[in-house]
């Protein structure tokens, strides 16, 4: 196994688990739409200061400007209609058809990329596609397997699905990115637009001194989603830069395991059959595509 694919799976996994840790911080929020700007003002604040580790910025083009603009675009949409479809949708209906992007982005990487899959590789996507379907699935059965399809004329459903796809769009922006610009710079760049449109958002009136009420409520938890955050986007990038998009966004679907050990550990929640054999097919398809 040659030590650079080690070492992007490696970093995918450490942001798969920072990705879980950070939606544990936001699930103890009070107000979590404001709890998430606040967290990505800590995050560009601590990435302010780390330029000075990690250098100044290449020549800030428009086709950076272009990119990174586009992938936060298609990840504000995505966390926006993942909210809709959460908050109005059964979520063992609305979270699974949310992963579709996974089905998406190997054809994306194949056709627009250039990349190249093996077999082993592609049942490897495959199996970590389903299981983090099945993950949030209420029992193992063909109904409940097909019930999120029966249901393809709900808003929630509709949004789920829209959801997924714009987030495979947002992925194929961030593996051109980083093969282009220096990971760090990018994901600086790419969060920073990302802060701008969440703020316009707490622009209006319905979110009149809810800013400051969530920093009383909760400055522990803000000062704390800064670095986590920050950890989770830039060893996902690095990664990424050293893998194909097809394979590393598959990978990091392992926060979904490590969500359900903070769940049962933490929590109180309840392992189960359906987690157990979700968990399994996920391990399964990791191990493959490390070695397809």
């Amino acid at each position: 196994m040659p030590a650079m694919e080690t070492l992007a799976l490696f970093l995918i996994i450490v942001s798969a688990f920072m990705h879980a840790l950070w939606n544990l911080l936001v699930k103890q929020s009070r107000d979590k739409t404001v709890f998430i700007w606040w967290m990505f003002l800590s995050s560009a604040t601590l990435m302010t200061l780390a330029t000075f580790v990690f250098g100044l910025f290449p020549p800030l083009t428009l086709q950076l400007l272009g990119l990174a603009a586009g992938g936060a675009v298609c990840f504000v949409l995505y966390h926006w209609l993942g909210g809709f479809a959460y908050r109005d949708g059964d979520l063992s209906v609305t979270y699974p058809l949310a992963q579709t992007a996974m089905l998406y982005v190997p054809l994306w990487g194949v056709l627009i990329l250039g990349e190249k899959l093996s077999l082993v590789g592609i049942a490897g996507i495959i199996l970590i596609a389903l299981g983090a379907y099945c993950i949030q699935l209420r029992s193992l059965s063909a109904a409940e397997f097909l019930r999120p399809f029966s249901q393809l004329g709900n808003r929630s459903v509709q949004a789920a699905l829209l959801a997924g796809f714009i987030y495979s769009i947002g992925a194929v922006f961030d593996k051109t990115g980083v093969n282009h610009y220096p990971p760090f710079q990018f994901t600086f760049i790419m969060v920073l637009f990302m802060f701008s449109f969440m703020s316009l958002n707490l622009l209006r009136p319905c979110y009149k001194g809810r800013v400051l009420q969530e920093w009383r409520s909760n400055p522990k938890l803000i000062l704390w989603s800064g670095p986590v955050i920050m950890a989770s986007f830039l060893s996902f990038r690095f990664g990424l830069q050293l893998s194909p998009v097809s394979y590393a966004l598959p990978v990091r679907q392992v926060s979904l395991l490590i969500g359900v050990l903070i769940g049962i550990l933490f929590l109180g929640e309840s392992f189960g059959r359906i987690r157990l054999a979700s968990t399994t097919l996920i391990l399964s398809g990791v191990f493959l595509v490390w070695h397809g």
